[in-house]
């Protein structure tokens, strides 16, 4: 009866429902690690904090980690942060669930304008598993839980380009866009560039000049609104771009540039390097548990490239994964804004998916891809610990996968996908709600913590002053547990705060300086606690020791 009646669903979704469906599908996605994981190093941290801090300074112009400012990202990620933790929490209480839920936001987003779009072109069925294949997709459902920009960059993208989509389907004989679908457009654009300079025009201006290129006649029959359209979009981005310029004397364009946009086309920044290939190569793991339809989305993509919904995608994702590619520096996300376009055609696709060479492909990709994300789930508990929650997670995966490429095997494509979306989505599921968060050498920040508030010495328990000094180890997930004013420095100040009544951390490199500054100090500190593991940041075997100051100087 469940399986009629999803079947069901998949025919009958209309108006509002399948972009409901599809944002439910992807909060439900998302859920489990936005509940479950502790803050993670290092841009999520660093962007919870920073907006922490503006929380606490009142100001929402000039973006700060610490007493560093952060000039490289635009500001609207950090006043979506901002509304959520104000309306619901304060900063003091260090919950990152708050700072979590833009994201979760934009990936709802992304997955209901990916079904709105879709549905200018193809039947309602399709669109939805478009917004399904999305929603559900690990690199999406992944990006929901974490603090920072590229969730909601997908989703203003997308919804962008779903209403560029909307409107260029008009123009080809589909449904009627509407007169508030050039508007929306142009607020998304310009939201986007507030989240993220300039990736959301880079891939619409591609997707239109390819358009263009390959239709030689006007992309749409409504105005697009070229004028007033860029009026909006200044009206929106100018007013903090201007303040940002002035407050900080033009160093927040200057640095963002020349700092971070500019060492990212010009080699591997921040050993983020990788030839290029290297987004496609990871597309099998990162679209899972839609993976068994990308042969047919190829299939799609050549035989039916003529037809204007197929023609859009492809003048979506081609040329900017074309960019991405080419940049020297690859994080799996810098693509993301592409993967709609890709489950246009991975659900197009879908009655192509019966084809011998389609068939056999998906099929092996699938299971390969679930026995690989079944394998890795095995190998974090077996070096990491918590092997029950391991269990569940691979059974999880393999299941997806299996019953995914044994159904697509024999021919059954919609009843492949019915297993593997719910059955990958509740792996994904185990990883981020129960694997994960179990993982405890890799949990150095959030131990650490607990260490320090069980002896009291965090200063928001007013039994010692502030601030912790840390030595040796700077990842900002303890920053933004501990506080702001949280030290991050050499083993001096570590002596000298435990000298003047505070708690401090020492990694274990730091141990002879530190001992050395004691000396010299003439003081001999209590040791509460000890925390081992892997800081995962930077790949070094992390020993950091608590320190209590002297009883006789402690306050």
């Amino acid at each position: 009866m469940w399986l009629a009646n999803t079947i069901d669903i998949f025919r009958r979704p209309g108006g509002w429902r399948g972009p409901a469906l599809a944002a439910l599908f992807a909060f439900l996605a998302g859920l489990p690690g936005l509940l479950a994981l502790p803050p993670l190093d290092r841009d999520e941290a660093r962007f919870a904090q920073a907006t922490a801090q503006m929380l606490e300074q009142g100001d929402y112009v000039v973006i700060r980690f610490q007493d560093q400012p952060r000039f490289k990202k635009p500001v609207g990620i950090h006043w979506m942060q901002a509304a959520v933790v104000s309306a619901f929490g304060d900063a003091g209480q260090r919950d990152i669930r708050l700072y979590r839920i833009p994201s979760l936001m934009g990936a709802m987003l992304a997955a209901a304008a990916c079904v709105w779009g879709a549905a200018g072109f193809f039947s309602r069925s399709r669109a939805l598993l478009a917004g399904l294949l999305l929603g559900g997709g690990l690199l999406l459902s992944t990006e929901a839980f974490i603090a920072k920009t590229d969730a909601m960059l997908a989703g203003l993208t997308v919804l962008a380009m779903a209403a560029f989509a909307r409107l260029y389907a008009e123009a080809r004989g589909g449904p009627a866009a509407g007169r508030h679908t050039a508007p929306l457009m142009w607020i998304a654009l310009a939201l986007a560039s507030l989240v993220k300079i300039p990736i959301a025009l880079m891939v619409a201006a591609l997707a239109a000049l390819t358009l263009r290129l390959a239709d030689r006649k006007p992309l749409t029959v409504r105005p697009v609104g070229w004028t007033w359209g860029l009026i909006l979009f200044a009206a929106i981005v100018g007013p903090w771009a201007w303040a940002v310029t002035i407050a900080t004397d033009g160093a927040f364009w200057s640095t963002a540039i020349s700092g971070d946009l500019a060492p990212k086309l010009a080699g591997g920044h921040e050993s983020h390097g990788a030839p290029p290939g290297m987004h496609a190569l990871a597309a099998p793991l990162l679209t899972f548990p839609g993976t068994l339809l990308l042969p047919a989305a190829a299939w799609v993509a050549w035989r039916r490239r003529a037809e204007p919904g197929v023609r859009f995608a492809l003048a979506w994702l081609i040329p900017a994964w074309i960019v991405f590619e080419l940049t020297p520096t690859k994080l799996p996300h810098y693509v993301l804004p592409c993967y709609a376009a890709l489950a246009w055609l991975c659900a197009a696709g879908l009655t192509e998916a019966d084809r011998p060479l389609p068939r056999r492909l998906g099929a092996a990709l699938h299971g390969l891809a679930g026995l690989l994300l079944a394998g890795a789930a095995i190998y974090l508990a077996v070096t990491y610990g918590n092997l029950p929650a391991a269990v569940l997670t691979a059974v999880l995966l393999l299941l997806a996968g299996g019953a995914g490429a044994i159904l697509l095997l024999r021919g059954q494509a919609v009843r492949a996908l019915l297993w593997a979306l719910p059955l990958g989505v509740l792996g994904h599921a185990a990883l981020t709600g129960l694997l994960a968060p179990g993982l405890k050498p890799l949990l150095l920040s959030e131990r650490t913590v607990a260490v320090l508030e069980e002896a009291r010495l965090l200063p928001a328990q007013g039994v010692v002053p502030g601030p912790v000094a840390v030595a040796g180890y700077a990842e900002p997930s303890l920053v933004f547990l501990v506080g702001t004013d949280t030290g991050q420095g050499g083993a001096e100040d570590a002596a000298r705060a435990l000298a003047s009544g505070r708690a401090a951390v020492v990694e274990s490199r730091e141990q002879p300086a530190f001992r050395a500054a004691l000396a010299r100090e003439g003081i001999t500190p209590r040791e509460v606690g000890q925390v081992a593991g892997l800081n995962y940041s930077n790949g070094d075997d992390t020993v950091l020791t608590v320190y209590a100051p002297p009883r006789e100087i402690r306050p």
